[in-house]
């Protein structure tokens, strides 16, 4: 186990800025982003989780796949270089780490490889920071999340008073403390403090099991009528993933582009003829709760929520997953 000082992390990233281009939480228009390191800023590592989750740095909000040119009677097109840039994430906590292992499972397994997301998590390191206290709206602990350890990552961070414990867990992770070796020293005497304990929980057994049979009840039609569709909670989710494709034309060439979209709008799953099948706030807050609860626990054997409270945090209207767990499973079939 090494440490550092709390006033060296400037000159860390800086070092590990050398080899890659480092990411980490800092504050910018009055909110807390995973922002580049340009030698200078406001971290935010002692202050909660980053509003905004580091999903954009695998799965950006707009992304282009594919340029085009079309000379008649022929078309080209033109592929994008693959990303070789090496890059490091700061300060992930324990909660968006259980993201990016299920964002994993959309992009990268049942027989599909989504080549942009697979070249950007391979090409990032990323270290966690430990949580030793919790915030209101946290709750990761009910999906058997450990806020003091995270998993898949390849350096771990504890904070002390005025220095920070790092251990390394993976090779790229040991390649990081010797890049800055300099500034380390040995913390065989130090404790690994205790890790936060949230008091919001969420019982999740047996929900997915009382949601199969639940489709049709009326409890979404009451439990959807203050939402306002706003899409906030999608947006802040670190698991979200929906995307929308569309084309860019510029004379006889253009480009194909992804971006993010939410099951909250009304468009979404609007087809070409104008049907839509999911019609009112209903369906649409209905779908929103059955894939984090049921759908992605039959296909992927998890919950594809993390507790990290930002969707509780942010809601306009105080929509709180954790309530709507525990109605569930009082819900009387």
């Amino acid at each position: 186990m090494l440490k550092i000082s709390k006033d060296q992390i400037g000159e860390l990233l800086n070092i590990w800025a050398k080899g890659a281009k480092v990411f980490v939480p800092q504050e910018n228009g009055g909110t807390s982003q995973f922002k580049a390191w340009e030698g200078q800023g406001k971290l935010t590592l002692g202050e909660g989780n980053a509003l905004e989750p580091p999903k954009d740095l695998f799965f950006p909000r707009t992304e282009t796949m594919y340029r085009y040119r079309v000379r008649d009677p022929e078309a080209s097109l033109e592929e994008l270089a693959p990303l070789e840039e090496k890059r490091v994430l700061v300060g992930v906590r324990s909660c968006d780490a259980r993201s990016f292992a299920i964002m994993d499972d959309v992009f990268l397994t049942k027989g599909y490889i989504d080549e942009f997301y697979r070249q950007r998590r391979e090409n990032t390191a990323v270290v966690a920071l430990a949580c030793t206290t919790a915030q209101p709206t946290c709750f990761c602990t009910s999906f058997g999340i450990d806020p003091g350890r995270a998993e898949g990552v390849d350096l771990q961070m504890w904070p002390l008073a005025d220095s920070y414990l790092l251990e390394a867990i993976t090779p790229a992770g040991k390649d990081l403390l010797e890049q800055a070796a300099a500034l380390l020293t040995e913390a065989a005497d130090e404790k690994v403090p205790a890790a936060a304990q949230p008091s919001l929980t969420a019982d999740v057994g047996g929900v997915t099991e009382k949601l199969q049979q639940m489709f049709e009840h009326p409890y979404w039609e009451a439990v959807s009528r203050k939402c306002i569709g706003c899409g906030a909670c999608t947006y802040l989710c670190p698991t979200c993933h929906c995307f929308d494709i569309q084309s860019e034309n510029r004379g006889d060439s253009g480009y194909k582009f992804r971006c993010w979209d939410s099951c909250m709008f009304s468009e979404y799953t609007r087809m070409a003829g104008g049907h839509q099948p999911r019609p009112s706030k209903k369906e649409r807050l209905r779908n929103r709760f059955l894939h984090k609860l049921q759908y992605f626990p039959e296909r992927y054997g998890k919950f594809a929520c993390v507790g990290c409270g930002r969707c509780l945090d942010r809601c306009p209207v105080s929509m709180d997953i954790t309530r709507v767990v525990r109605e569930v499973k009082e819900v009387t079939l």
